[in-house]
């Protein structure tokens, strides 16, 4: 019986975890973005992408996975940008697991800040092509959805000069070690 108490306990807290997870991803897209002027599809800046990557870096691929794909997936259900959910599940899950498989590779954990700025650098070329195919899909265009490209390449560096940081100082706290 004991067993079965602590194997709940253990499934209601990481149930209630990645579902903080999912809110913060949520949040800091919904509440921290800048809706960007360059082209006539615009794009975004938001710390959403940032907060995307601390959860992958710190909690690995599945949690970063799901957080990412729910959390910013639901600010396009809630924001106006509901045509962009699907797409912005599937990019940004994909995006959040990449980085952490990459943080948590070998052991690391999300510990080596140099794997971890890797991690997050590499999975911006899938991000980018994610949302190209999306919107060319979209758009009927292959040409239009580059106009998107430097927007979300912002969104992505404003993310990883971000996170990084971030990382680094929560890594040494004692809940992550």
């Amino acid at each position: 019986m004991q067993k079965t108490t602590s194997y709940s306990n253990a499934r209601t807290f990481n149930l209630i975890l990645t579902s903080m997870l999912i809110a913060l991803v949520f949040v800091a897209t919904l509440l921290l973005n800048i809706k960007l002027p360059i082209t006539a599809n615009g794009g975004l800046v938001h710390l959403g992408t940032a907060m995307l990557f601390i959860v992958s870096i710190l909690f690995g691929p599945k949690k970063g996975a799901i957080a990412g794909a729910i959390g910013m997936g639901l600010f396009d259900l809630v924001s106006g940008w509901t045509l962009w959910a699907p797409f912005t599940i599937l990019t940004r899950g994909l995006q959040g697991y990449i980085v952490g498989k990459i943080a948590w590779s070998n052991g690391r954990n999300g510990r080596s800040m140099g794997f971890n700025l890797l991690a997050t650098i590499i999975s911006v070329p899938f991000m980018l092509a994610g949302y190209y195919i999306c919107e060319g899909v979209i758009f009927s265009s292959w040409i239009v959805p580059a106009a998107s490209i430097p927007g979300n390449i912002v969104q992505n560096v404003v993310g990883i000069c971000a996170a990084i940081p971030v990382c680094a100082v929560l890594k040494k706290l004692p809940f992550f070690k």
